[in-house]
């Protein structure tokens, strides 16, 4: 198969995702951060959810770092208001340039209610009139030189569609292959795909699976990723069968396990199905500890993804 070259905005083909990061004090996290541009990785992903608050743990990492650029996946739109989130878009932006790009979600139900007693109704309605805001508010300190980035948390059509038109494009979470190649169809040629994968370095099936489905329980049963597997053609019985785990299908689906050879297959796939770059989440039965040697031995298949 013949791929179109895509731009990679200064991203890279590949780049890391990591909660792992938040569970480290701070000076080892930097210190990772360090090594991980060491490496050869353009681009680092950090969350939104019962960890660091983002636009700080993002402007103490790019501080550390020379060159490496910070992501969020997802700065959640129910955690701050709008000026909030374009006063701290800018803020890092003025002082890392391109080196900082904002990912916003509409994050889900249960956090935006019960954690930031936010509204969840309308999602959709709700993201296009939070853009609104952002884009019309105040901001009277030193602006940034070049234009702050941002891309949107989006899964289904509408979303997407929103994530081209509003933004860079789209950051999809806890997706298969197949979403990669639907979405490139409907953000257009031009706009920026970014899916998150999983990955465990572990050629034992049973254990691998086991790493996989701990993560996975986190998200099957939250409805913004099982109604997205379902469009898919996903069956319940594969998303969270009687014992509510994902089965065997569903578990290879999600996250790549193996060697390195079968995982850089699988995020090539993604790059064949129309990503311009894929940020990769190492997961561990070691939950909280940095995967250095991991990070470390998909760094040596970078050249791989050009």
């Amino acid at each position: 198969m013949v791929v179109k070259q895509r731009s990679d905005f200064g991203l890279g083909r590949v780049g890391i995702w990591s909660f792992d990061l938040d569970m480290q004090p701070m000076t080892k996290a930097q210190e990772a951060a360090i090594e991980l541009e060491e490496l050869g990785f353009k681009c680092v992903w950090v969350p939104e959810a019962v960890g660091r608050e983002p636009f700080a743990s993002c402007g103490l990492l790019l501080s550390a770092t020379k060159n490496l650029t910070m992501a969020t996946g997802i700065a959640s739109m129910h955690a701050r208001s709008a000026m909030t989130m374009a006063a701290g878009w800018k803020t890092l932006v003025e002082k890392f340039g391109d080196r900082f790009l904002l990912g916003i979600g509409a994050s889900h139900q249960h956090l935006a209610e019960k954690v930031h007693q936010s509204n969840y109704a309308k999602p959709y309605s709700a993201m296009v009139e939070y853009l609104d805001a952002m884009d019309n508010s105040v901001f009277f300190a030193a602006p940034p030189a070049t234009a702050p980035r941002r891309v949107l948390a989006a899964l289904g059509p509408k979303m997407l569609k929103l994530s081209a038109q509003r933004g860079l494009g789209a950051h999809p979470y806890f997706v298969p292959v197949e979403h990669t190649a639907g979405a490139r169809e409907i953000l257009g040629a031009d706009a920026l795909l970014a899916p998150e994968i999983a990955v465990v370095f572990d050629t034992n099936a049973d254990s691998a699976r086991a790493t996989a489905r701990k993560h996975m329980l986190t998200y099957n049963r939250l409805p913004n990723y099982a109604n997205n597997l379902l469009r898919l053609g996903y069956r319940h019985s594969d998303i969270a069968g009687e014992d509510k785990m994902p089965n065997d299908k569903m578990v290879d689906a999600i996250v790549a396990w193996g060697t390195l050879e079968k995982i850089v297959d699988r995020i090539n796939a993604h790059i064949e199905a129309g990503a311009n770059h894929v940020s990769v989440q190492v997961l561990s039965s070691n939950v909280g500890e940095l995967p250095l040697a991991q990070w470390r031995e998909l760094a040596t298949a970078l050249n791989s993804f050009n």
